[in-house]
């Protein structure tokens, strides 16, 4: 590992820090490096309050040893106007001689311009340390601005033999069956955390009554989104609760009232595709489909899907309704006690 790795993998620490709390922004790392010691360090820790570079810049205690010394950071530094300043700009103003960046940001308002600003004052950059790792961190972020859709993660959960519900023919809904362990869950409600939006189909919230919150874990709650093409869900159900934003795609009416959005959709012509756009128009950078079965076999077999996380319980149904099919082999897994986790990425996913 070269010396500029070592310290592009300490931003792409530094920027985890700040997972579930940067949105819409992407996470951000910088460390300032002088005679091969680390003198300072920052991160974007919060949409709308100060960049990565920022906060590393304002942590170096000799200000003067900027002008020998070299930033790292894991994402271009801004150009433009936003909710704040271009880092770009300040950079240059602290005459740092020299830039080392992981990855081009894909937004456009920055797409290499940053990089351009920064040389056209004399600086030397160097773009592409770690870049495939950079990308990784920011997936979200990435897939939003180059796929123009959320990034999205398929998430259920199967029994030994292949359950994801028992049979419900005699009426048993309104509660959900639980297939794994409190651990399990508790690891679903920090991935919720971590994302803006989650989706289920109609039949899940009747037969489960969900929150889709994230009760178990420190965080935001995702906004809740659902497909009810006859609006057949009653207002009572858990998944309307205010404050947090429900939007209810549906074949009848465009309507707002109250923490409910209500957006009709042509449920007859490419509907996923749809709701996908509707949700990256309204800025929404990634989407977890927590079902039902069909509904997660929907964007399975559209090719809609970047991530799956399929957790596995200890136990056995017999009978019920067939976990979703995915013909693909994990790139992760983890023992959960009596559970497992097993995580894919889809290298075809669409557009």
């Amino acid at each position: 590992m070269t010396a500029g790795e070592k310290y592009m993998l300490r931003c792409i620490e530094l920027a985890r820090l700040g997972i579930g709390e940067t949105y819409p922004n992407p996470m951000v790392g910088c460390v300032i490096v002088h005679n091969g010691k680390i003198i300072g360090e920052g991160y974007h820790q919060k949409s709308g309050q100060p960049h990565a570079e920022v906060n590393a810049i304002h942590s170096v205690k000799h200000r003067k040893l900027l002008k020998e010394s070299t930033l790292y950071v894991s994402l271009e530094p801004c150009s433009h106007f936003g909710k704040t300043p271009p880092c770009s700009d300040l950079i240059i103003s602290e005459n740092i001689p020299k830039v080392v960046i992981g990855s081009v940001d894909p937004y456009a308002e920055v797409a290499g311009k940053g990089i351009e600003r920064l040389k056209n004052a004399g600086i030397e950059v160097e773009v592409g340390v770690l870049e495939k790792e950079c990308g990784i961190l920011n997936k979200r972020f990435f897939t939003y601005h180059t796929g123009k859709r959320p990034f999205i993660i398929l998430k259920w959960a199967q029994t030994q033999d292949g359950f994801i519900d028992i049979n419900r023919s005699r009426g048993e809904n309104g509660r959900p069956t639980w297939i794994t362990n409190e651990l399990s869950r508790r690891l679903v409600h920090k991935t919720r955390a971590e994302e803006a939006a989650i989706l289920v189909g109609t039949r899940t919230v009747l037969k489960d009554n969900p929150a889709l919150t994230v009760r178990s874990w420190h965080g935001e709650n995702p906004v809740r989104v659902v497909l009810d093409r006859n609006l057949s869900l009653p207002k009572t159900m858990r998944i309307f609760a205010p404050p947090t934003k429900t939007i209810v795609f549906n074949s009848k009416v465009d309507l707002s009232e109250g923490n409910i959005l209500y957006i009709q959709a042509d449920f007859e012509e490419a509907l996923l595709k749809q709701v996908l756009a509707t949700l990256y128009s309204m800025e929404i950078q990634s989407l977890i489909v927590e079902g039902g079965a069909k509904t997660l076999q929907s964007f399975i077999d559209a090719g809609l899907w970047d991530e799956a996380h399929l957790y596995t319980g200890p136990i056995f149904f017999g009978d019920g309704v067939k976990a979703p099919q995915l013909n693909s082999t994990p790139v992760y897994t983890e023992a959960l006690d009596n559970c497992r986790l097993f995580i894919f990425e889809n290298s075809h996913q669409s557009q």
